[in-house]
């Protein structure tokens, strides 16, 4: 039972609680109106039932002990005619009257005003039924219910008046008593409605317009303020929302100015970054290649001038200057590749991978298509960054046995897709060696409008994808063209 009682709770708490505040407050106040009017109209309806038949009855008893007492001298003078007369004055002073008849000691009838004949049973129930002072039935007929009061006449020497009066007029009455409760009841409730909508309008609008104000904050806009309507409860509510959302508001604009500067930094960072590792690549190659390759020049001759024991020692040396200058090359190559900046990307790249297959003997698929050739140099660099920090991933972390690198340009896009089948990680939880490089490539595709995403699992490999957009690239290429920069 209590189970079936909570599940019952449970679902009316449900459908209550998915109705709107407003529709429960006209809910409540229209229930507690008709409540009140049918209530009302009830107990009405029932006290003036009790009145009324208690009223109708005493006036049948009477109604009756009149006719007994004015009945004895016609029947004394043994006036049938006057005695009639009696009978139909009765009848005409009284509306509730229903028949009236007199019948002597003997049971004959004397006079009666019933028309096409006379009911023999009331005379028996009047036998069956009288006393020395009166008596009252209540009567059903197929005419309604009739009090019936039996009186005797004398003490019952000369008979027995009897009256009966219908409760036809006390229904009626109580009909339309019922019939003007219930239209007061209705008038009520239509004022009551009216009344309700008013304030339910008051009460709700405030948590509609704050409901709304929500919405547009959780789209971060605060642009909408809510009007307090009071100064109650919901005016100090709007209040405080609209000085949540000014406070919103005011750190939108710190945060996104603190993001503008921070893009900035990080652009200038790239930016002087990019020029610092050109600036030293340029040095290793013109300046510290070029002493190397004269050490080595000088070291030649001095090989050929020396005895064959110096000439050993001179070669030791001679290879030493030989692997340091190859290894300025590849450290410059890795800080700024002059083949980016000169042939473009894909050369770039085809270099790249080619060294680092050299290395690390992973083959490594690389596709180009066309429409790659020159992309706008910012564009270039950060892809060219991207992909050397993912290969340097690879290398580092993933165990793989094989890489693939597409580079493809999709209208104004350009798309590039790194994988390999490695070990694999998750991109949720990237482990610390990982953070900073991935941070790097993410910054890096941000800074010029793109996205990069990273899917991987664990055993299943890695693939890094990277959109970059170039249409605003490629337009600011084409204004710094028309209007160079001091022209």
């Amino acid at each position: 039972m209590i189970p079936l009682i909570n599940r019952w709770a449970e679902r009316f708490w449900t459908i209550a609680g998915s109705v709107s505040i407003r529709t429960k407050i006209l809910g409540l106040a229209v229930g507690l109106v008709l409540l009140a009017g049918i209530s009302n109209t009830l107990l009405t309806r029932q006290v003036l039932v009790q009145n009324m038949e208690a009223q109708l009855r005493d006036q049948s008893v009477s109604v009756a002990r009149d006719l007994a007492a004015r009945a004895a001298e016609p029947i004394l003078l043994n006036n049938l005619l006057a005695l009639q007369d009696l009978l139909l004055e009765t009848q005409s002073n009284n509306p509730s009257f229903r028949y009236a008849f007199i019948v002597d000691a003997h049971g004959q009838i004397l006079a009666h005003t019933f028309e096409g004949g006379f009911p023999l049973a009331l005379v028996e129930l009047n036998a069956a039924s009288g006393d020395q002072h009166h008596h009252t039935l209540l009567l059903a007929t197929n005419e309604g219910m009739i009090y019936d009061t039996a009186v005797p006449i004398l003490d019952g020497k000369l008979g027995t008046a009897r009256v009966g009066l219908s409760t036809t007029a006390v229904q009626n009455a109580l009909a339309r008593v019922t019939l003007q409760s219930l239209m007061a009841t209705l008038t009520i409730l239509a004022l009551g409605f009216l009344v309700a909508s008013f304030l339910t309008h008051i009460l709700t609008r405030p948590i509609v317009e704050l409901v709304e104000a929500t919405r547009h904050v959780a789209r971060a806009d605060y642009s909408l303020t809510v009007r307090p309507w009071a100064k109650d409860e919901l005016g100090s509510l709007a209040q405080a929302f609209n000085q949540m959302t000014d406070d919103l508001k005011q750190m939108q604009t710190l945060r996104a100015e603190r993001e503008r500067l921070q893009q900035m930094l990080l652009e200038r960072v790239i930016a002087a970054q990019e020029e610092e590792r050109r600036r030293i690549a340029r040095e290793l190659h013109d300046s510290t290649s070029q002493s190397l390759t004269s050490l080595l020049v000088g070291l030649r001759t001095l090989e050929a001038n020396c005895s064959e024991v110096d000439q050993e020692k001179v070669g030791e040396l001679r290879q030493i200057a030989a692997q340091t200058l190859e290894e300025v090359h590849h450290l410059a190559m890795q800080l700024r590749p002059r083949v980016l900046d000169d042939v473009g990307l894909p050369a770039a790249l085809e270099r790249l991978v080619f060294e680092w297959q050299s290395r690390l003997h992973i083959p490594i698929d690389l596709m180009i298509t066309p429409g790659t050739q020159r992309l706008p140099p910012a564009v270039e660099t950060a892809l060219y960054r991207i992909i050397q920090e993912a290969l340097t991933n690879i290398a580092r972390h993933s165990s793989a046995r094989s890489a693939s690198i597409l580079v493809e340009r999709r209208q104004n896009h350009v798309i590039t897709v790194i994988e390999d089948n490695g070990v694999g990680f998750d991109p949720q939880k990237y482990p610390n060696d990982h953070r900073i490089g991935i941070l790097g490539m993410q910054e890096r595709a941000k800074q010029l409008g793109g996205r990069l995403t990273i899917e991987s699992e664990h055993g299943e490999g890695t693939s890094i994808f990277v959109e970059i957009p170039l249409e605003d690239h490629e337009l600011e290429i084409k204004r710094e063209e028309t209007h160079p920069a001091g022209g």
